[in-house]
């Protein structure tokens, strides 16, 4: 069972990959901020905190199931957890707080979101290394 639930949260984590991976993608090809801001708002936003909360669920399940033992290992997850949490609220915020009738607001948003998503990718990227290779 501690297997299915370890497979389970590797999952999880190359699906949150996935996404930060695809954020980055269609950041970097649209051009119109209103169509972005749809795209986000519809898919996007939900798609990405979905699997973040299935990450973090799952990581909750393996814990107990470890009757909370806290490692090395586990404790960086969390800091990463809540630097992943973080990160992309204030991406979110900075994009819904954005003026769409401001000629080079999507220009100024980009850089900022690009570092935050590659930040976001390298972190992640990271822990699943760490853990698949140990």
């Amino acid at each position: 069972m501690y297997s299915l639930g370890l497979s389970l949260h590797s999952v999880g984590a190359i699906a949150v990959l996935a996404v930060i991976f695809l954020n980055l993608f269609l950041l970097i090809s649209t051009n119109e901020l209103k169509k972005y801001k749809r795209l986000m708002s519809i898919f996007l936003i939900p798609l990405t905190l979905t699997l973040f909360g299935i990450l973090v669920f799952t990581g909750i399940i393996m814990m107990a199931a470890k009757h909370l033992d806290f490692t090395l290992e586990n404790i960086v997850m969390i800091i990463i957890s809540l630097i992943y949490m973080v990160l992309e609220f204030k991406r979110i915020k900075s994009l819904q707080h954005m003026n769409e009738t401001k000629e080079r607001a999507f220009d100024a948003y980009r850089p900022f979101a690009r570092r935050i998503l590659q930040v976001e990718f390298i972190l992640t990227l990271l822990i699943s290394l760490w853990m698949w290779l140990i």
